[in-house]
């Protein structure tokens, strides 16, 4: 009986279910502050329950995305700056249900670490929480896993899923699109949440610690400037599909840029024509360039280049759908046109990104 009382325990192998508990009880305020219209957003079951009939659908088409927020993690840890972090994954999959016209309805999270802090998990939460209500979702569950044998000490990885709707008549993109139509771009908060790996090379290139002065942002340091959370385009793209009707293709510009992304919702046999001179690239994608030498090819093909969201309109219904995201809070500008394909390029280009500092 003694040697089996000095037995191994899971705790000893590295595992805190008490810790998971503390988690818990940390988080459940934060997840009730979600709760819509088809969902409580109480955890604690064994699944989370959406109810599409309170949500005010009557034929819907489901839509779900899921998608984690790359390295930008580790930038998350080495700084210690946790309460962001998770804005970037709830907007990374609400932001590509929205392109095909759905509401994102509820959203869940994986989040694996090789040793559980509960306040660094709340903190984490905290910002899927932030995220989730800016997005008009629920957050209904999610899974901590603590593994120490595949995570190394407090650093965790974060993967999130969410779950939408859109009534069978409203799915985007159109098949409406043709050759002359315009396309709009809706300004992004910075980087988002792709290139990060390529983030970091010049970081390190450039010899700042995440401590220092951002070079390209007054009164905040690096780290804080490069862990700005990506753009969640929800309320403003379902503002501007409502009001205007006219809204024909959404395209979220993520890991490929303008030329992998913007192709995804064109019919065949068209692509588009993209005046770089009115993407208007913020100064941290200058500073990226300039430090790290990547040339303007590199940088359309790894980041948005300060465009975050592509548009498709008529011409005639150009002014009304600029006019509906901008009452709607977003900077709008006209950055180019459907045209014909020419070639394996869909995308083509006018002018040049300015990343001069």
């Amino acid at each position: 009986m003694a040697d089996q009382e000095r037995g191994l325990t899971y705790a000893q192998a590295g595992v805190d279910i008490d810790a998971g508990n503390r988690m818990v009880d940390l988080i459940k305020p934060l997840v009730r502050a979600t709760a819509r219209p088809g969902a409580d957003a109480e955890i604690g079951g064994f699944g989370g329950l959406f109810d599409l009939k309170r949500a005010g659908y009557t034929d819907p088409i489901l839509v779900a995305a899921n998608d984690g927020v790359g390295t930008k993690v580790k930038i998350a840890i080495e700084t210690g700056r946790h309460d962001t972090i998770g804005i970037d994954l709830v907007a990374m999959s609400v932001n590509d249900l929205v392109v095909q016209g759905a509401e994102p309805l509820f959203f869940l999270d994986y989040y694996a670490t090789g040793r559980l802090s509960p306040d660094v998990g709340a903190a984490v939460v905290a910002g899927i929480s932030v995220g989730c209500r800016d997005a008009g979702c629920a957050l209904i569950g999610g899974e901590t896993a603590e593994m120490p044998g595949l995570y190394h000490g407090d650093d965790y990885d974060l993967a999130g899923f969410a779950v939408g709707a859109v009534e069978r008549g409203d799915v985007l993109p159109r098949p409406t699109i043709a050759e002359g139509d315009v396309i709009l771009g809706l300004a992004s908060s910075g980087v988002h949440s792709n290139g990060y790996s390529l983030v970091r090379k010049v970081v390190a290139k450039s010899g700042l610690a995440w401590s220092a002065p951002a070079p390209f942002a007054d009164n905040v340091s690096l780290g804080e400037a490069i862990l700005t959370p990506t753009r969640i385009y929800v309320k403003s793209c379902l503002a501007a599909i409502r009001a205007t009707k006219a809204v024909k293709g959404l395209a979220h510009i993520t890991g490929g840029g303008f030329p992998d992304n913007i192709p995804r919702v064109l019919p065949k046999g068209l692509g588009a024509r993209i005046d770089l001179a009115k993407a208007n690239a913020p100064a941290v994608f200058r500073w990226l360039a300039q430090v790290g030498n990547i040339a303007p090819k590199e940088m359309l093909r790894t980041f948005n280049c300060g465009v975050g969201m592509i548009v498709v309109v008529a011409t005639k219904d150009a002014a009304a759908v600029s006019d509906a995201f901008v009452k709607a809070g977003e900077k709008v500008a006209t950055i180019g046109s459907v045209v014909k394909a020419a070639g394996e390029e869909r995308v083509v280009y006018d002018g040049a990104l300015d990343l001069k500092l």
